[in-house]
């Protein structure tokens, strides 16, 4: 019990520098305190002392405002910092070396009975407010950012951001393809359409905007193999003519290029000066006659 009890004030000092000696940690950090707690009622739970377990816990609760339940399973060297308002489900699973800070939730997102709760494996770092819902896995030495909001599997060492989460690191990037395209093709692409994804490069974590820099390779590869199709009909068949494709022009999107430019629909420079109404008092202007 003491070895375990001297581990996990060790693992304080470790990750918290603003620790300053064993007896204040001992006395003065909450999330130490409902540690201790919980593997005391842990304990009862597993003997089916379960009422008595959830009160323990409920307890703890109102002592150190951190919510664990008795049935959750939890590791060695576990450190939540702060602690203010964190949750942990019945059916969670905690590895070793895993620290929290505060306003965490590990949730569910189902009523049945079974594991509803995620699991966080070796290392695990989850930020302040993030919210892990769920029966899945967090891979070991994954880093989930503050606020996130997570519902789906997180692979080891990845770095998770944002609502709904998504991941902006890995620890073993994704080896994809390289496209064989020509940079100047794609720049005409780019103007063709008019969305300039590549002002992005590929190592800033947007994951839209790199969603929308494959879609339009993609476009640029189809475009190509068209102009190959065509040209080899063209040799087959003497009498085949290629017909172009309809350009687009910038006189086809003003009104909506002005809506995004003023926030409101109808409203803009170029939609104002050409409105029905103005065309209505052009074909015939008033009288003067009051």
């Amino acid at each position: 019990m003491f070895p375990r009890l001297r581990e996990d004030i060790n693992s304080v000092f470790d990750r918290d520098p603003a620790a300053r000696n064993f007896f204040e940690v001992l006395t003065n950090y909450p999330g130490l305190h409902a540690l201790l707690l919980h593997r005391f009622n842990h304990w009862l739970w597993n003997k089916n002392a379960k009422w008595l377990a959830r009160t323990l816990s409920t307890f703890s609760r109102w002592l150190t405002g951190i919510e664990i339940h008795p049935g959750a399973t939890i590791g060695r060297r576990f450190f939540i910092d702060h602690g203010m308002g964190v949750v942990i489900g019945e059916t969670a699973i905690i590895h070793d070396d895993v620290t929290l800070y505060h306003g965490v939730t590990l949730g569910g997102t189902s009523w049945h009975k079974g594991k509803r709760h995620p699991t966080l494996e070796d290392g695990v770092i989850v930020g302040a407010g993030a919210k892990i819902l769920g029966p899945f896995t967090v891979g070991t030495g994954a880093k989930i950012g503050s606020n996130a909001v997570v519902t789906k599997e997180v692979p080891a060492g990845a770095t998770v951001v944002g609502i709904p989460g998504k991941i902006v690191k890995r620890a073993d990037p994704d080896s994809d393809e390289m496209l064989d395209i020509d940079p100047a093709r794609r720049e005409a692409i780019r103007e063709k359409f008019g969305f300039d994804a590549y002002g992005v490069s590929q190592d800033m974590p947007d994951p839209v905007a790199r969603s929308m820099q494959a879609m339009l390779d993609h476009m640029h590869a189809v475009d190509e193999r068209i102009e190959r199709m065509c040209s080899t009909l063209s040799k087959l068949d003497a009498s085949y003519r290629e017909g172009r494709l309809p350009e687009l022009r910038d006189e086809d999107f003003a009104e909506i290029l002005d809506e995004a430019d003023t926030g409101c629909p109808g409203v803009g420079k170029r939609s104002a000066s050409g409105t029905s109404a103005d065309k209505a008092s052009k074909a015939h202007p008033p009288s003067g006659k009051g």
